[in-house]
């Protein structure tokens, strides 16, 4: 696989990181504009929300070959939207959200520019949190500073990462060993195929308080 990865040329690179852009519906592909060189990708372009930018960028980083993004689109918003109106619809969207602790996280805008604070107990709640916001008009870009601070020690978490796999259908939990250091997981041992192997890291991921999966599992 990594041989594959290291013959593609930036011209191919470029070729498909436009074509998964035309293939999302949600980006305005005519709008970006795409350089590649060493395998680093570079957008470009102007868009009209936050959104837009970062699904961009996901989508550029979806292309065999890629081994880094920059992105430099540019977020302008149309109508008049200031910080006080995007923290006020920031708050109510979290408040809505039944996912996420609304009452641990701070907001904060500047210029446009969301900044996340606060702690959670679970990576997914991070995630969501910032999925909430991204998508609120006027939003130019967000920094997601939540902390994940887990209650159950490493012990804790390394038995409940085991009972998970042993119940998970989809894996073979006698041939993975689990190592938990700090809130990082760390993952080895061998299974039959890559699904297998993304199934564990899935797994992983669901522990509370888990900040970072180290997937060494190799394939039979």
């Amino acid at each position: 696989m990594t041989t594959a990865t290291l013959s593609r040329t930036d011209r191919e690179i470029q070729e498909d990181v436009l074509a998964e852009l035309r293939w999302d519906s949600s980006v305005p592909a005519s709008d970006i504009g795409v350089a590649v060189k060493d395998g680093v990708v570079t957008l470009t372009g102007t868009v009209d929300t936050y959104l837009k930018k970062w699904r961009a960028e996901e989508d550029a980083h979806k292309v065999s070959g890629v081994i880094a993004v920059a992105n430099d689109i540019t977020v302008r918003v149309s109508g008049e939207h200031t910080d006080t109106d995007i923290a006020a619809a920031a708050v109510h969207a979290l408040k809505w959200d039944t996912s996420v602790p609304a009452e641990k996280i701070q907001v904060t805008v500047e210029n446009g520019w969301l900044t996340l604070k606060g702690e959670v107990e679970w990576q997914y709640q991070r995630q969501e949190v910032e999925r909430a916001v991204r998508r609120l008009w006027g939003v130019k870009g967000v920094s997601n500073l939540i902390v994940v601070k887990p209650l159950a020690s490493p012990t804790d978490l390394k038995k409940k990462i085991e009972d998970a796999l042993v119940r998970s259908a989809a894996v073979d939990a006698k041939n993975i060993t689990v190592e938990v250091q700090g809130s990082k997981a760390i993952l080895k041992g061998k299974v039959r195929s890559w699904a297998e192997r993304q199934e564990a890291e899935r797994t992983a991921w669901l522990a509370p308080g888990i900040t970072s999966v180290d997937n060494q599992i190799s394939l039979v």
